[in-house]
């Protein structure tokens, strides 16, 4: 089975812009339609088109700024990947942390490093979220030793009566079930 393998780093940067762009439109589009909902006056009429119009004049920009953070993110991402050689959850982090910086220079360096900080705390939590959900379906199909006889686990004088009794009950099981290798 072959592993999820990521596009190619220049194809990755386009990807992942796009992939932002498109979470920040329905996602912002979602919160806006909400927000303009409950701030438009009161009667449905109007509570609607309050809400189209708060969709259609923030909903792009919503995405248009997730979209500037999903380019800007891979680009670092693949830059440290061209320069370390390796694809690991450093990149995702540091590229995290640069990402938030660079997008909050504007604002100071006591922005920048607030931004740099939050920016690789958020991935460093999400790459150990995805390691730990990894780890966990990795543990479900890791393969469990069949013990037929229980007896056979106890003492060792008996281990080879229990054997035989295994062997003999493998034999009359339906489907072919304990005949596999290293269970006739």
């Amino acid at each position: 089975m072959e592993e999820y393998a990521r596009e190619p780093c220049p194809y990755r940067i386009v990807d992942d812009c796009g992939g932002a762009f498109a979470m920040g439109c329905i996602g912002g589009g979602v919160f806006q339609a909400i927000k303009g909902f409950r701030n438009a006056p009161s009667g449905f009429s109007r509570r609607l088109v309050g809400s189209l119009t708060a969709i259609k004049s923030r909903s792009p920009v919503i995405a248009g700024n997730f979209a500037v953070w999903g380019g800007m993110f891979s680009t670092i991402d693949c830059t440290l990947v061209h320069f370390r050689k390796k694809e690991d959850p450093w990149n995702s982090i540091i590229s995290g942390a640069a990402t938030g910086g660079i997008l909050a220079a504007r604002n100071g360096v006591g922005a920048m490093a607030g931004s740099a900080i939050i920016g690789g705390v958020l991935l460093a939590l999400i790459e150990g979220v995805g390691i730990l959900f990894t780890r966990i379906s990795a543990e479900q199909f890791r393969s469990q030793p069949i013990v037929e006889d229980p007896s056979a686990l106890g003492d060792p004088s008996q281990n080879a009566a229990g054997a035989s009794a295994s062997a003999s009950s493998s034999s009359s099981m339906p489907f072919g079930f304990g005949k596999e290798k290293g269970f006739n």
